[in-house]
């Protein structure tokens, strides 16, 4: 194995593949990325059984061969190598694998490992694929994985719900205590539901550069996951770099029902002001009693109040009201959370008493949901 490549690129590509690699695994190969030269490209993979990664990156072969190689090594290697071409030439005697690194006036010698031994990319088949502008789905990636539990005892609400129905994308993420809800309007006809690890959505947003491009999601069909008894992967493209992942097993929730259409009172308000007050007021709610603050809803006007041992506080600001007056305790933090990763001035919060969930939307984006649930509350 012999080829030249450009530093800086080998570098990037290096660490968009490190994020495939967990910090807790207990087999030592996968502190490993295989690199393999295939028509005049590195091709570089990670994986941690749970999410693989491939990337692929422009090099000039001279001899075609592949290596396992310490990613922790052999990316501070590169990253501390002058801005230039880098020669890399591996030699092998019997199963080990030397690894020469040369750049300028710089030159490593490390072992590497048989690329036999490496896991290799679980196939599955790709019988169905929906392409989605970049940003569209960083957007939804960012407004619904913060909803997702960090309880591994519910490892299906670990993850975020990719629902496909009626030439719409639904991501949906519920935690016990809040809903978030985007939906993406797509030309396919293909239906389909998986729960996608938070993890791996957080990779794709990462790796995915800020550019005009469409990602292409890429999973089976139910009828051959069914098959195959439930192999259950997925797969994204970007550009240059494929992300591959296994699905969450288990039931999700059923979402729908909780999302009520009738409301007995409906309030429109600045976003910012109301998030700055929220935010103001939860300085003196206390963890112990869940964050809480009160939304005490009259008058064309809605009160916050939080208080503690320390003090208390109030907030005023005007809305538009429609329906009844209504007195609601929240968690301060769980509604937060959801305001602040709204893209726009005016939002609506309905409510149908104060047992049931405030449902919030912007007023001016129909796709997007955010549920939040009431606590009881002896303010």
């Amino acid at each position: 194995m012999k080829f030249k490549i450009n530093q800086k690129e080998l570098s990037k590509h290096i660490s968009i593949a490190q994020r495939g690699i967990s910090s807790r695994t207990t087999l030592p190969i996968l502190d490993g990325i295989l690199l393999e030269t295939i028509d005049n490209k590195l091709k570089i993979t990670a994986t941690d059984l749970e999410i693989s990664i491939e990337t692929f990156v422009e090099c000039s072969i001279e001899e075609e061969g592949s290596i396992v190689i310490n990613s922790r090594v052999f990316g501070d290697i590169v990253r501390k190598l002058p801005l230039s071409t880098v020669d890399i030439q591996v030699t092998t005697n019997g199963d080990v694998r030397n690894m020469n690194i040369k750049c300028e006036n710089s030159e490593f010698n490390i072992v590497g490992n048989n690329p036999d031994e490496y896991p290799k990319i679980p196939f599955f088949k790709r019988d169905n694929s929906i392409d989605i502008p970049t940003d569209l789905l960083k957007n939804a990636v960012r407004q619904t994985v913060f909803a997702t539990s960090q309880e591994e005892l519910r490892p299906s609400l670990t993850g975020v719900l990719l629902e496909i129905k009626d030439k719409l994308l639904s991501f949906v993420a519920l935690d016990g205590f809040r809903l978030s809800l985007r939906n993406i309007n797509i030309d396919s006809d293909i239906e389909n539901k998986m729960i996608v690890p938070a993890r791996t959505l957080n990779e794709v947003t990462k790796i995915a550069e800020d550019k005009d491009y469409n990602i292409n999601i890429s999973f089976e069909s139910e009828e051959s996951a069914n098959l195959s008894n439930g192999s259950n992967n997925i797969c994204f493209s970007l550009d240059d770099t494929v992300i591959y992942s296994k699905l969450l097993e288990g039931q999700f929730f059923n979402y729908q029902d909780i999302i009520r259409k009738e409301h007995e009172t409906k309030v429109k308000i600045n976003r910012k002001d109301f998030q700055n007050s929220l935010e103001r007021a939860s300085l003196l709610a206390k963890e112990e009693k869940a964050n809480l603050i009160l939304l005490n809803i009259a008058n064309g006007r809605i009160n916050i109040e939080s208080k503690s041992e320390i003090g208390n506080v109030h907030e005023d600001i005007e809305i538009v009201k429609e329906g009844e007056d209504v007195k609601i305790a929240f968690n301060a933090r769980y509604l937060l959370e959801g305001i602040r990763i709204m893209d726009c001035d005016e939002i609506e919060l309905n409510f149908m008493g104060s047992l049931n969930p405030c449902i919030i939307t912007p007023t001016d984006d129909e796709n997007y949901i955010y549920l939040v649930l009431p606590v009881r509350s002896n303010i």
